[in-house]
């Protein structure tokens, strides 16, 4: 079983826990590799990601506990850099790229919050076209390898955080397969791995991992590499469902990476 993580949030961000709870549960797992990865400052979030003034205390607890438990567990300092934040300040071990907004004219849209929040969007600037929101998004996430700079690219199809509960749109429609391809394609030639992200899943809103299946095998039959990551915001969801996902994985043979 794969025993490290490296998408995992504490309460300096959206998250539940302290960081050294999560080191403790990493602990108690056998973990061998811990990454934190806060959300990056974005000036228009009024919470649940760091601020310029807690960035340095994050980074200061983490060399804290970093220390403490060498030997016992290598814990990574990153950040999700969010295609919204400036560019980051610190120099942290890796970045997870990431999408987390739409932008209408000067109007900031969360695609993870609530559906309605999408839904509206599209009333109010693209006519009641949910598949126009799914091009918006997917153009934007084209752009997080460039961008961000990252060394892995996260939740590829988060637009779909939704879909199971309540579909907004059909991903069956060669408008939206078109969408997605497109970024695909542009991100394939940056070479960055790909998660297979299992965080909707532990909370509930999708019974299987981002990317979805076909986006997954697209991506696979064109060599990307992927990086299962749990997107964990407690203690416990750490790895979450990292076994029966790589075995999945493994009968796609489709190979994950430990090592970013």
């Amino acid at each position: 079983m794969i025993l490290c993580d490296y998408h995992v949030h504490t309460r300096f961000c959206d998250g539940k826990d302290e960081p050294e709870r999560v080191v403790q549960a990493a602990l108690a797992l056998g973990m061998t590799r811990l990454g934190f990865s806060a959300h990056s400052y974005v000036p228009f979030e009024a919470g649940g990601c760091l601020t310029p003034e807690s960035t340095p205390d994050y980074r200061a607890e983490l060399l804290r506990l970093r220390e403490k438990y060498r030997g016992k567990l290598e814990i990574l300092i990153g950040i999700e850099q969010d295609l919204d934040s400036p560019p980051p300040s610190e120099p942290w071990d890796y970045t997870i790229g990431s999408v987390h907004y739409l932008r209408f004219d000067r109007e900031y849209v969360s695609v993870d919050d609530r559906p309605e929040l999408l839904t509206d969007a599209a009333r109010r600037y693209c006519g009641g076209d949910m598949l126009s929101i799914c091009e918006a998004y997917y153009a934007r996430v084209a752009c997080v390898a460039e961008q961000t700079r990252c060394d892995l690219i996260g939740h590829f199809d988060l637009i779909t955080k939704f879909q199971e509960r309540a579909p907004l749109f059909d991903e069956r429609h060669p408008r939206y397969i078109a969408a997605w391809r497109k970024a695909a394609d542009l991100l394939l030639h940056s070479g960055l791995p790909f998660e297979v992200n299992t965080g909707a899943m532990s909370r509930g809103y999708r019974s299987t991992p981002y990317p979805a299946p076909e986006i997954l095998q697209y991506l696979s039959d064109r060599g990307a590499k992927f990086v299962l990551s749990s997107d964990s915001h407690s203690a416990g969801t750490l790895c979450f469902d990292f076994e029966a996902q790589e075995e999945r994985l493994r009968a796609m043979n489709i190979p994950i990476r430990t090592i970013l």
